[in-house]
């Protein structure tokens, strides 16, 4: 629905009111892994943030009374580590937001932005780590990164002179980001074990308009 009201509406724009330009930043995910688990590993993971960057094109639309809509293809990788095996995802996101911009005089202004988010993934899909477990059992986790994602942006910032922008956005998850699948390995059983994540990223960007 939001995506066919920006649409319709955006159609009879003028030039003037579209701008082009490129926006990256730098990206902090927390990951929510299921309370249940039993593997050192994967309660670490938890608890450490994922730094990464993304940068692409980008387009907003202004409407009307101060209404607008961005869209962008953001190329975006991030890196972490879990017993010493890197892990790195690649993504596309595409997020799709609707805005309301606040002027503050010929300087610029401020605005808030909230939308869906879509994400694709180019990279790698399952990672396996194996080690030795706290009491010395052999454990091995497999990271099965699904290929796509759906989410919920909010956001908010300040642009200056109509050319440059710096904001904040929140991405909230609708639905799991990976699967994490655990197996302690003893001479008497192998225990196999299936956990939930989530991802949630908070990032910070610059975008320069044209």
């Amino acid at each position: 629905m939001l995506v066919a009201a920006a649409l319709t509406a955006a159609a009879p724009a003028s030039a003037q009111s579209v701008k082009f330009g490129v926006k990256g930043g730098y990206n902090i995910t927390s990951m929510d892994i299921d309370k249940n688990s039993t593997f050192s590993s994967l309660k670490d993971m938890a608890k450490e943030n994922k730094n990464g960057w993304y940068i692409g094109p980008t387009l907003k639309a202004s409407l009307v009374a101060g209404l607008g809509v961005d869209i962008a293809a953001f190329y975006d990788q991030r890196k972490s580590e879990v017993e010493g095996e890197k892990v790195k995802q690649q993504y596309v996101y595409v997020p799709l937001n609707l805005r309301y911009n606040i002027g503050l005089g010929g300087l610029g202004g401020i605005y808030i932005a909230a939308g869906p988010q879509v994400g694709f993934n180019i990279g790698d899909t399952e990672f396996d780590v194996m080690y030795l477990g706290d009491t010395q059992q052999q454990v091995k986790d497999k990271f099965q990164l699904k290929k796509s994602t759906f989410g919920i942006n909010i956001g908010a910032g300040v642009y200056l002179f109509k050319h440059l922008e710096v904001g904040a956005v929140y991405n909230i998850p609708l639905g799991n980001t990976a699967d994490i699948e655990g197996s302690v390995v003893t001479a008497a059983q192998d225990l196999q074990k299936k956990y939930d994540v989530k991802s949630n990223t908070f990032q910070i960007s610059a975008a320069i308009y044209f």
